[in-house]
């Protein structure tokens, strides 16, 4: 199994790694949920609401810097909180964090044809189904499949040909998002902040719940540490940078949209940050621009997800937790591509659910990204306590303050998830979904625990990894 890992190759750059991590955190959400956090939570509302998610990405981030650097393994999360918590933990972080990679690919692809709908209006046709009260059509359904193919179809032939997409597609993104807030700095008008808060703090919570799926992305770092040419260092430091950075990119889109756009604008739009483009620029053709911008952040989040979420399933089959079919190495192109492959499957089918499919997908892997971070920083400070000596080259802090409180904003954000609060997953299909994916798991995890596939041994490079850290 070893043997096989030590083909994967050493692609990755400085410029990659960091432009892999912020093209994955800048998706599609900035363009087509802006709205929604301005009209639920005020001007000032949504921006409090981004702070705080800042602030819980990047402590959680902190934890997950230190473990990367010290740990530069595939599938990061799978190999990090086995060391610490053990293998049933590994496996549930593990299995928690893919949800929330798959709910990132198959949102992307129901988005593409989302935003096709506002480039080329009434090109439906074929009709299927209806879904929640949208009807789906075989041309919709074919614009987000034909995505996924292409987008699978890059990471099957190399990491560096994805990376090189990613560098050049997220310059464009904040190209354009520097556009916008240029343009409502001049003529944006601070009257159209009011109201800065709506429903106070239910209004914050209902915007607080969409941050770990819009900041997820930073994570896909640990995932690929192995493949990254750099120092370990340096990993801990550019999982911190891009978290900045995307912080700073959210927080100046909201406070750009809500200086371009008043209450009645907000209502009746369906793009808030497209019109807010235009109107700040005074012609349809920035709009336009905009959603290219939006585009280009589809196929950066959606790359980055294929990526990340394929390396943690083919490290969770690399170590028996899932069947070894996942764990096929590519023999030229040197890429996870049955994990690749299985990705694509699931993007390729999302289409079929139509657009009320976005919500609940959004909702549904952001528990599962909270349930991950949560795991990882107990894993943190695990280790912290049990292997005191390990080399760190990124250090967060010198007690184990940081993963305390990882911990707590984690169990918090878990919390908003469940019933009777106000940014509760909705009955039934969010939670279908969940205990779906947690029924699936289950399954494999039984399966592969009786033996009736191959059983994991661990290998002797663990084992000397655990030597070294408890030396």
């Amino acid at each position: 199994m070893k043997g096989e890992e030590k083909e994967l190759k050493k692609v990755l750059s400085k410029v990659d790694v960091l432009f892999l991590a912020i093209g994955a955190m800048l998706g599609w959400g900035w363009v087509v949920l802006s709205g929604n956090w301005i009209i639920q939570a005020g001007s000032i509302g949504a921006l409090i609401a981004f702070v705080i998610g800042g602030v819980l990405v990047t402590f959680v981030g902190l934890t997950y810097a230190e473990l990367a650097s010290a740990m530069p393994e595939i599938g990061g999360i799978n190999y990090h909180v086995n060391r610490g918590l053990g293998r049933k933990a590994s496996f549930i972080a593990s299995w928690a964090i893919t949800l929330g990679y798959v709910s990132v690919v198959t949102f992307e692809a129901v988005a593409l044809p989302t935003v096709v709908d506002y480039l080329i209006p009434n090109y439906q046709t074929g009709f299927l189904w209806t879904i929640a009260g949208w009807d789906v059509y075989i041309t919709w359904v074919l614009i987000g499949s034909v995505g996924a193919v292409l987008l699978t179809a890059l990471n099957y032939i190399g990491l560096k040909e994805a990376a090189v997409t990613q560098v050049i597609l997220t310059a464009a993104i904040v190209l354009i998002g520097l556009m916008l807030v240029f343009g409502s700095a001049v003529n944006g008008d601070t009257k159209n902040l009011e109201p800065f808060f709506v429903d106070g703090a239910t209004g914050i919570m209902t915007v607080l719940i969409m941050i770990p799926f819009l900041f997820v992305g930073f994570d896909v770092i640990p995932q690929v540490a192995k493949e990254a040419d750099i120092p370990f260092r340096d990993i801990g430091k550019i999982l911190i940078v891009s978290v900045g950075c995307a912080v700073i990119f959210y927080l100046a889109v909201a406070f750009g949209v809500s200086m371009a756009l008043d209450q009645e604008a907000l209502s009746v739009t369906q793009l808030a940050t497209a019109d807010a483009m235009g109107t700040v620029f005074g012609s349809e053709i920035f709009a336009k621009v905009l959603i290219l911008g939006g585009i280009c952040g589809i196929v950066t989040s959606w790359n980055a997800f294929i990526i990340g979420g394929s390396r943690v399933i083919y490290a969770m089959a690399n170590n028996g937790m899932l069947p070894k079919w996942f764990a096929y190495l590519h023999p030229k192109y040197k890429t996870p591509t049955n994990a690749i492959m299985f990705l694509g499957a699931l993007a390729a089918l999302a289409p079929l659910l139509g657009r009320p499919a976005l919500v609940w997908i959004v909702d549904a892997g952001g528990l599962g990204i909270v349930v991950a971070y949560f795991l990882v920083a107990l894993s943190f400070i695990a280790l912290r306590k049990k292997e005191p000596n390990m080399e760190r080259p990124f250090k967060a802090g010198k007690g184990q303050a940081v993963g305390w409180i990882a911990l707590v904003l984690s169990f918090g954000f878990i919390v908003l998830y469940m019933p009777g609060m106000p940014a509760a997953l909705i009955w039934p299909y969010e939670w279908i979904m969940v205990a779906g994916w947690v029924a699936i798991g289950a399954y494999f995890y039984y399966q592969m625990n009786k033996g009736k596939y191959n059983g994991h041994i661990e290998s002797k490079d663990n084992q000397l990894h655990k030597a070294k850290g408890s030396a």
